[in-house]
């Protein structure tokens, strides 16, 4: 939930900053910096003291091994200073990536990646004179990559960014700039929570066909999302660079951009598709499964290759250049139907009343990217997103 929360959170903060930083309103930048910030601290503290005491009750809802339980529970209780640090570390970050510093913040992220993978092994195995801690050991390491993280970001920041984080920023904030944060942001949360929701109804959907089925759906979300990482890559980017010329006054140049990335979106989205087919030999060779589960694993990577299209320029639309005008509201909308409406209940139908094939009932859970493309195309074509929002936040 914490993830779902700062996606949003990030999302609106880009709404803001990216337009601010066009029109070089370092004021307003720093206020909506510190407005964020002091929304993400509240909410990551609460998942912090709540992984820290109740770990247990958390384990609970999701299993009822006893075993499993435990081992997660020392876990959530060792990890839960990161979902502290997480949350002022997203915000340093996307407030650098808006700013003009994106090879900054994509340095800090894939260093402390590294750092992460590397302390996990030493950790786990007990490697380089420490000793083997095992679970407890991948808590650790992820608590200490997110801390060099923090540091980071914070030394970047006071350092080499015009764009700062105050501290009386924090504590007051303008009442019209928390409204109009809010009226924007809100879509994105939700949206962000109806997907999230209806991604784990597609989890349990397959999981109730079988163990190999489950086990071949898991592996194929993970090499889907992996791949896909280029997609929504090029959504973020898309945002910055559509908010910064509408925050500039150049809505003319905006819808350029629009029309350019779109194009780009639809390439990356192929290529990507390209990519995933051609990992498919060595994904099957690392995986240790059943025959059967193979089989299922080598048709849904297939299903999933025309699926990136449709994801990449939904991201780059919807979460990028729709969102960078203030068009947040689509997005929930489109997702809600698209989702609850269509995939949803078809999966159901398709699984448990009409008991169809395994990979019959994958390619209807995974056609929500897909069936959103008319829609999206058309209210991309309306234009609602060319919108400057610095300026009616000066006009107030």
């Amino acid at each position: 939930m914490e993830n779902l929360f700062l996606a949003s959170v990030t999302i609106g903060l880009s709404m803001f900053a990216a337009q601010y930083w066009g029109s070089r309103d370092i004021d307003s930048m720093e206020n909506v910096f510190g407005y964020t910030m002091k929304v993400t601290l509240i909410v990551s503290t609460f998942f912090f003291l709540v992984g820290l005491c109740i770990p247990d009750i958390l384990m609970s809802l999701f299993t009822n091994d006893t075993a499993l339980i435990a081992h997660g529970s020392l876990y959530l209780r060792a990890v839960s200073v990161s979902f502290l640090l997480t949350g002022i570390s997203q915000i340093y970050l996307c407030t650098l990536k808006n700013s003009g510093k994106v090879s900054i913040a994509g340095s800090i992220s894939s260093v402390c990646v590294v750092i992460n993978i590397i302390l996990n092994a030493v950790f786990i195995f007990g490697l380089l004179g420490f000793p083997k801690m095992g679970i407890a050991g991948a808590a650790l390491a992820t608590v200490i990559a997110r801390l060099a993280e923090v540091m980071w970001c914070i030394f970047v920041t006071a350092r080499k960014s015009q764009v700062k984080l105050h501290l009386k920023k924090i504590i007051t904030c303008n009442k019209e700039l928390r409204s109009d944060f809010w009226k924007h942001t809100a879509p994105v949360l939700g949206n962000e929570i109806v997907w999230g929701i209806g991604f784990t109804m597609y989890s349990v959907i397959m999981g109730h066909l079988g163990s190999d089925a489950a086990a071949a759906n898991a592996i194929a979300n993970i090499a889907k999302n992996l791949v896909a990482c280029f997609c929504l890559g090029l959504g973020s980017g898309s945002g910055i660079i559509i908010g910064n010329e509408l925050g500039a006054g150049r809505l003319d140049s905006a819808r350029e951009y629009g029309s350019k990335l779109c194009k780009l979106s639809i390439i990356c989205g192929a290529v990507s598709g390209v990519f995933l087919l051609l990992l498919i030999p060595f994904v099957l060779m690392l995986t240790d499964l059943s025959p059967q589960a193979n089989t299922l694993l080598k048709g849904m990577l297939v299903m999933c290759s025309y699926y990136l299209i449709g994801k990449s320029v939904n991201s780059t639309t919807i979460a990028g250049i729709f969102c960078a005008g203030g068009d947040s509201k689509f997005g929930f909308l489109c997702d809600t139907v698209t989702i609850w409406c269509v995939t949803v209940p078809l999966g159901f139908l398709a699984a448990f009343l009409f008991h169809l094939p395994v990979l019959t009932v994958y390619f209807v859970i995974n056609l929500d990217e897909i069936i959103k493309l008319p829609a999206v195309y058309r209210h991309y074509k309306k234009y609602l997103w060319v919108k400057n929002l610095t300026v009616k936040e000066k006009s107030k």
